[in-house]
């Protein structure tokens, strides 16, 4: 457990709005949501490695998550000053991107044992090489809670965090895996 606990006080110092935990096993992927992705509504589906088909079946994101015990869930929540306030909503985006992509360094830095999940799918090329080359960085990529199949809305809940901070704000929401049982790399 002193690993989830280092791991949320480094969140907080990041920045992150709001951090929860839960157990691994609460996070139940589901059909419905990677047929939602399917549906092309982000236009990623079919165009990522992190993405459907290429980040694997219901079956196997099922499996990938039970390899873990504890899930520490991250959010960043924006203000608007009007409904379509683009800027805000692009500004809170980048944020919690960044914010994420520090976190999941830290934590991969931290135990081998971990596995990061992001806001929308991974962004660290301009172009990904899908499907006609390896990804340039497996490392560091980063499938999104939905391509994994996890409703977002209810990992919250289920967390104990919101899923939606009221009118005029923006929430962004991502969840680190880890095995708390496991050695991690700063023991070693």
């Amino acid at each position: 457990m002193v690993l989830a606990e280092e791991i949320i006080r480094f969140a907080r110092d990041i920045g992150f709005s709001h951090v929860g935990e839960l157990e691994a096993g609460a996070l139940v992927p589901m059909d419905e949501v990677r047929e939602m992705c399917a549906s092309g509504r982000c236009k990623a589906y079919g165009r990522l490695w992190s993405c459907p088909p290429a980040c694997g079946s219901i079956e196997f994101t099922t499996k990938r998550i039970r390899q873990f015990d504890t899930a520490v869930i991250v959010q960043t929540t924006g203000v608007l000053d009007d409904d379509f306030d683009a800027e805000a909503i692009f500004e809170t985006e980048q944020k919690h991107k960044r914010s994420f992509e520090t976190l999941s360094r830290r934590v991969r830095s931290m135990t081998d044992e971990c596995l990061p999940l992001t806001a929308g799918g991974c962004r660290i090329c301009l172009k990904c090489t899908y499907p006609d080359k390896p990804c340039r960085f497996p490392k560091r990529m980063l499938s999104s809670m939905e391509a994994y199949g996890l409703l977002v809305s209810d990992i919250c809940l289920r967390a104990g965090l919101e899923y939606n901070y009221g009118a005029r704000t923006i929430t962004y929401t991502s969840c680190i895996l880890i095995k708390t049982g496991g050695q991690s790399n700063a023991d070693t």
